[in-house]
């Protein structure tokens, strides 16, 4: 039995030796072979010039003359861009008849009024039905009730007297008394003359969409082809596109905008623009404010706070008031309640061509006891016109 225990350790030892003999020799052949010192060769590239003794004799390279020498192409230089060509000022028509130029555009009016009172005048038997008629078409007109009254009552008068009455005298006869009623002696002139201090300052007041901005850029044109230099002041901030419509007016005719920052103050920009016309010696600055709802009192108070503002400079010779003719009775209601915050020196009547009523001029006079002075006949940008009585109604009765 000892022996038997023997001979197993023995075996057990002699194969752990063997094992271990194994072992290492694979190990001494995955060992990696001892590095070699590192192999330093010259470089390639010429060895640095020597000096004194040990330098080379110079070569002799061949060398070409100036003449010989290749010059490269010179490089084709971009032509410089062309700048934009500045916009051509334009030249506005002149004023002085302009009404009578555009009186095709009252053509559709004079169905409703002038031509509509000469076939009712035109009857053999004038009864009280007939009157009563005239009274209609007048009142439809937006003549407004007591000035029909008082051409109503002018006419039954002239016609009693006048007896038999021919076209010509019945054209004749209401021509008279609608220029009477309408008035001939109000000074309608845009009051743009500078004065010595300083440029004459014109505020154009009024809700939105009457076509406010717009008859401020076509007055700048009026003033313009009139002789006056213009100053613009964008003192409508709280619309958007405002000041950017009123610039490209003024662009139009060289006429130099004044504007200030979106949502801004209006009477800050207003007194900014009187003082550039100071500066540049304008004869007139328009300034053009927001559109005022006049049933805000907010805003119709801070329409005063921008006349006020304004008046540092000195005094503002217009506040033109414009109304959308169309509107009619409406239109009566806004310009009550602006002349309650700004003394309204004149009235511009804007889309009163198509199907508008001419009458509407009678009752805005009468109303607010201030002349029409301007009136707009198309979207054109010379169809605003001076205001003329006889020639307006001689384009509301026609030939």
């Amino acid at each position: 039995m000892e022996y038997v225990i023997l001979a197993v350790v023995i075996a057990v030892v002699a194969i752990g030796a063997i094992a271990g003999l194994v072992v290492s020799g694979r190990r001494r052949q995955q060992l990696p072979p001892k590095s070699q010192a590192p192999v330093i060769t010259a470089p390639k590239t010429p060895q640095e010039p020597q000096v004194g003794e040990e330098a080379a004799p110079p070569t002799e390279e061949p060398r070409r003359t100036v003449e010989e020498v290749e010059l490269p192409e010179a490089e084709a230089v971009p032509e410089a861009a062309e700048a934009e060509p500045a916009p051509a000022i334009e030249v506005p028509e002149p004023t002085a008849g302009r009404l009578v130029r555009l009186r095709s555009r009252l053509s559709r009016s004079q169905n409703s009024l002038g031509k509509g009172l000469l076939s009712l005048l035109s009857r053999e038997h004038l009864d009280e039905d007939t009157w009563e008629e005239i009274e209609d078409t007048l009142l439809t007109a937006d003549v407004g009730v007591t000035p029909t009254q008082e051409l109503v009552e002018r006419l039954r008068t002239r016609v009693k007297v006048l007896g038999t009455r021919t076209p010509d005298e019945l054209r004749t006869l209401l021509r008279e008394e609608l220029v009477e009623l309408i008035g001939t002696d109000a000074d309608r002139t845009v009051h743009s003359t500078k004065h010595e201090d300083g440029p004459a300052v014109v505020l154009v007041v009024g809700v939105n969409g009457v076509g406010k901005t717009t008859t401020t850029g076509k007055l700048a044109r009026v003033l313009v082809a009139d002789g006056r230099t213009v100053v613009l002041g964008a003192a409508d901030t709280f619309r958007a596109a405002a000041a950017d419509q009123l610039q490209t007016w003024g662009e139009r005719v060289g006429a130099r905008t004044v504007r200030g920052p979106e949502g801004g103050d209006p009477a800050s920009v207003a007194f900014d623009a009187v003082k550039e016309g100071i500066a540049e010696g304008a004869d007139t600055v328009l300034v053009d404010t927001a559109g005022r709802l006049h049933t805000k009192t907010g805003l119709m108070d801070e329409l005063g706070k921008v006349k006020r503002v304004v008046e540092k400079h000195g005094p503002v010779d217009e506040v033109l008031l414009v109304l959308d003719a169309t509107t009619g009775q409406n239109g009566l209601i806004q310009a009550r309640v602006f002349a309650e915050v700004v003394d309204i020196t004149g009235i511009v009547l804007t889309k009163l061509d198509g199907t508008a009523k001419g009458g509407i001029v009678v009752a805005v006079q009468r109303e607010l006891g201030v002349p029409v002075k301007l009136i707009g006949l198309g979207e054109g940008a010379d169809d605003l016109a001076p205001f003329e009585p006889g020639a307006f109604v001689d384009a509301l009765i026609g030939d």
